[in-house]
């Protein structure tokens, strides 16, 4: 098996099997675990969390995929993903919660999936959330699917019929009480959306074994934040039917942020960087989700992490993974290193003292010391006091123009890296509804 990154391994199993104009032509493609595994090992060539790492011929052919059984695949314009709501947009509340105190639970150091679900179920949140007491966890793992079959739309219009028989799905938490069985699906990294398989395979095979209604809940713990989501499948025959039905946010600490508090910050902060690209060897910023980058503080607070194992875990492609890394290294927070790894050196990509430093504070002062950061920058202060003042958030051409007066990139990335400082500047006054 030749050595390709995943993108390089599918254009050549698209090129070897026709793969597109089979697709045209017949609706669907089947291919096995040994064809894939001739350009690559199957289980790095078919599970994207999120539809962002999609290989980019997927992405560019609206192309996804779907397990139907242990050694097989099917592909096809398959609609697979569910957007995730942004967070300070379409909260229902945010809840304070207090948790008993155990030596061995440090709530501002959650590192894991596994210990996320844990502290949900310990603080009483999931019981909170699903307005039942006496939650208790049951099964989770490897296991499974059974047999059975689905409808799922297609870009094209029109839906498909996919059978399953006995393919495999995990389950991170799985959970029963008086009047429902539940299904959790935890995550510590913050997406744009999610695999709908991830519910829905687990929810076909439990369907098939309890009496009991099924709830379902997807959750994401980053930033010292809950977020709880529960969906239902209006039709259970159909993947497309998955519906939000509620969804709540806590928080283990206070999240209360005034925007007086924003202006303090502003008045406090020294300005340091104009980020004229002929004065720096810093790229300027080109990575959307601040969210993100915090999650990968919290990543890197665990761990170094090269920059293939940032783009695995975080679902990035290797070119956003530089990006992510240089918008932390933008605000001081990231470095790079040489790390001796089986007689050989790497570079990894770890935290920097202001990032540790940074890591470790509480909820609220986290969030002000990484306003003060991004306010240290000559663009983000000039926006800051705009949108103060005139309580909107800026144009794009303002922001455009500001980038040229300071050079802060090439005329052709402006437009791009503009919705960059956007999305950043959003986030900033958006922590006042949190």
């Amino acid at each position: 098996m030749i050595k390709m990154n995943v993108n390089e391994a599918w254009i050549k199993l698209f090129d070897k099997y026709d793969i597109l104009h089979k697709i045209q032509s017949e609706g669907v493609f089947y291919i096995t675990a040994n064809q894939i595994k001739e350009f690559k090992e199957p289980r790095l060539m078919a599970k994207w969390d999120s539809s962002e790492n999609l290989p980019s011929i997927f992405k560019k052919h609206n192309i996804n995929i779907l397990p139907i059984s242990r050694n097989g695949y099917v592909l096809s314009d398959f609609k697979l993903y569910e957007p995730i709501p942004e967070l300070g947009e379409h909260i229902t509340e945010m809840q304070k919660v207090e948790i008993p105190e155990y030596e061995t639970i440090d709530i501002g150091n959650i590192s894991s999936e596994a210990n996320a679900i844990n502290v949900l179920m310990l603080s009483k949140i999931l019981d909170d959330f699903l307005d039942e007491d006496d939650n208790v966890a049951t099964f989770n793992g490897r296991m499974g699917t059974g047999i059975f079959s689905f409808n799922v739309d297609r870009h094209r219009g029109t839906a498909f019929q996919v059978d399953v028989k006995n393919a495999q799905c995990e389950i991170d938490g799985g959970m029963e009480n008086n009047n429902s069985v539940v299904i959790l699906e935890a995550k510590n990294v913050v997406y744009p959306d999610f695999h709908i398989r991830q519910l829905y395979y687990p929810y076909r095979l439990w369907a098939s074994k309890v009496e009991k209604p099924i709830r379902l809940v997807f959750s994401i713990y980053s930033n010292q934040i809950y977020r709880l989501f529960e969906y239902k499948f209006e039709n259970k025959d159909n993947y497309s039917s998955i519906r939000l039905i509620k969804s709540k946010n806590y928080s283990l600490q206070n999240t209360d942020i005034a925007l007086n508090e924003l202006y303090d910050v502003y008045s406090d902060v020294k300005v340091v960087y104009n980020d004229n690209q002929n004065n720096t060897d810093v790229p300027f910023i080109q990575a959307n989700s601040f969210e993100r980058i915090i999650s990968l503080m919290e990543i890197l607070f665990e761990e170094d992490k090269t920059t293939e194992e940032i783009a695995e875990i975080m679902q990035f492609d290797l070119r956003q993974s530089d990006y992510y890394y240089n918008a932390g290294k933008y605000l001081g927070l990231f470095e790079k290193k040489d790390v001796k790894d089986e007689e050989k050196t790497v570079k990894k990509v770890s935290l920097s003292k202001l990032g540790k430093d940074t890591v470790k504070l509480r909820y609220k002062e986290r969030q002000l010391k990484l306003v003060s950061l991004i306010l240290e920058h000559e663009i983000f202060h000039r926006l800051f006091i705009n949108v103060y003042n005139n309580g909107e958030l800026p144009t794009k051409e303002e922001i455009q123009n500001i980038m040229r007066e300071n050079n802060v990139c090439n005329a052709g990335q402006i437009v791009r890296r503009s919705s960059s400082v956007y999305s950043w500047v959003k986030w900033i006054f958006n922590l006042q509804n949190i």
